[in-house]
């Protein structure tokens, strides 16, 4: 199939089409600063898309990404005010904390034989609850002067370093899939678990490794809102995190990975998260309230559930006629 015939071409024609009205219809909207913020702002939500769609892969979801990511974040704060230690330490423990409660999740997941959605829906509650409680609450502020000024940095006066983090991460994961056993693992594991089961993959461990990769993924989401703020902040993602929810689905939904998993489009990941952003960005300006504009977020995913129904009945008519 040629490229102008496939869905990440429609997202980017898309793309270019609303940032073009924006250009012409808001004042400022391609002015250095609003591009620099704009590239920090669809960093971060691709980020978060990457962190649902490592799962969805699985035919599963993680309603606990903001949850997980928002205690990945206050745990480096912790690390970083309380035990004082460095940059580097704190990052890697902050990361590892995210894959840690993605782990568990996996493991619930995999042990008690329940839906993702029903382990990380309660999980999100028990994740937030426990950060409010040992936290009380309180933002840690005492971060490396070093993040903050990476999160800050502008190259070439446009280009935020976040957003060339997110497309290393973007690479890195691209390369998983493609190249990788583990990356196949997870795709026929998603696919046809019982059938994968037979050919000698382990499911259960590799379900439990897709969401330790998410929880990693929501941490590095976290991290970087934290270089943007300058803070561990507890309601950096919301009230149980759930401002991450629509973000985190709108992206690999739109972008052509298909719920019942098998499937992953990283660069359609990236598109999809990548118009979310300049829609919500352009959108604000022309004075339209917050709440037609999460209106018309939950219309795009409601519009993007349709297409991945239809994309599914399209692979399986395609299946059927090759045999």
């Amino acid at each position: 199939m040629r490229f102008y015939q496939t869905n990440d071409f429609g997202l980017f024609a898309l793309i270019v089409i609303f940032a073009t009205a924006f250009a012409l219809l808001t004042p400022g909207f391609t002015s250095p600063f609003n591009l620099f913020t704009l590239g920090r702002t669809a960093a971060i939500d691709i980020m978060i898309g990457y962190s649902m769609m490592v799962v969805i892969v699985t035919g599963g979801l993680n309603l606990s990404v903001g949850a997980i990511g928002v205690c990945a974040a206050m745990a480096a704060g912790f690390l970083f005010e309380r035990l004082g230690l460095p940059l580097s330490l704190g990052l890697v423990g902050g990361l590892a904390f995210g894959a840690l409660l993605g782990a568990v999740n996996g493991v619930l997941i995999v042990r008690s034989g329940l839906h993702s959605f029903i382990i990380t829906l309660a999980m999100m509650s028990v994740y937030f609850g426990f950060m409010v409680f040992l936290t009380h609450a309180q933002a840690y502020r005492a971060i490396p002067p070093q993040l903050s000024e990476f999160g800050k940095m502008k190259i070439l006066n446009v280009v935020s370093p976040l957003l060339l983090v997110m497309m290393a991460v973007g690479i890195l994961l691209s390369v998983l899939y493609r190249f990788t056993t583990l990356g196949r693992q997870m795709l026929a594991a998603g696919a046809k678990p019982a059938v994968a089961e037979l050919s000698g993959v382990r499911v259960g461990r590799t379900f439990i490794i897709c969401h330790a990769l998410s929880g990693f993924l929501a941490g590095a989401a976290a991290l970087m809102v934290v270089a943007r703020n300058g803070a561990a902040i507890p309601s950096m993602a919301g009230h149980l995190g759930q401002d991450w929810l629509l973000p985190a689905f709108l992206g690999p939904v739109v972008g052509g990975t298909l719920l019942t998993g098998g499937r992953v489009s990283v660069l359609g990941t990236f598109l999809g998260s990548a118009l979310v952003t300049i829609l919500t960005n352009g959108l604000l300006p022309l004075r339209i309230g917050e709440f037609w504009i999460q209106a018309a977020l939950g219309v795009v995913l409601w519009i993007a559930v349709l297409l991945d129904k239809a994309r599914r009945t399209l692979v399986a008519q395609q299946r059927t006629a090759s045999r």
